[in-house]
């Protein structure tokens, strides 16, 4: 005889639809979300994050990338930003992708420059002398 069905409450089966329809990467980013959140509610350091919550995810930059594709990648590997305060270098590099013809390569290193000095403004955290 089968073990009966449990029935989750709507917002986990919404949680649990949408997670299922994640890539493993999308998977992975979602949840270190919810351990930040779950760290946070537990009464994590004074802004809810842990050392090991700020270090960028690994994800590897593909051969063949394009430039929407690299701003998702980005978005998930610095996770820990926020992304309105990138948003207007972002959309100037994307503009002169796709209005002036600059090449993608050249868009999407330019685009981990800004990730990274944006990530280095919130984390690994560090001490005061080591700003």
């Amino acid at each position: 005889m089968l073990p009966p069905k449990i029935q989750l409450p709507p917002d986990q089966q919404r949680l649990l639809k949408l997670y299922r329809q994640l890539s493993p990467s999308d998977r992975e980013g979602l949840l270190s979300y919810a351990e930040f959140l779950q760290h946070r509610a537990a009464g994590g350091d004074e802004q809810g994050v842990a050392l090991e919550e700020h270090l960028p995810a690994d994800i590897p930059r593909p051969e063949s990338e394009t430039v929407v594709a690299a701003m998702r990648r980005l978005s998930r590997t610095f996770y820990m930003i926020d992304k309105g305060e990138l948003l207007h270098e972002a959309s100037e590099l994307m503009t002169a992708h796709l209005m002036r013809g600059r090449p993608a390569a050249e868009v999407i290193d330019e685009l981990e420059v800004v990730f990274r000095r944006h990530y280095a403004g919130v984390g690994p955290r560090r001490g005061p002398d080591e700003r």
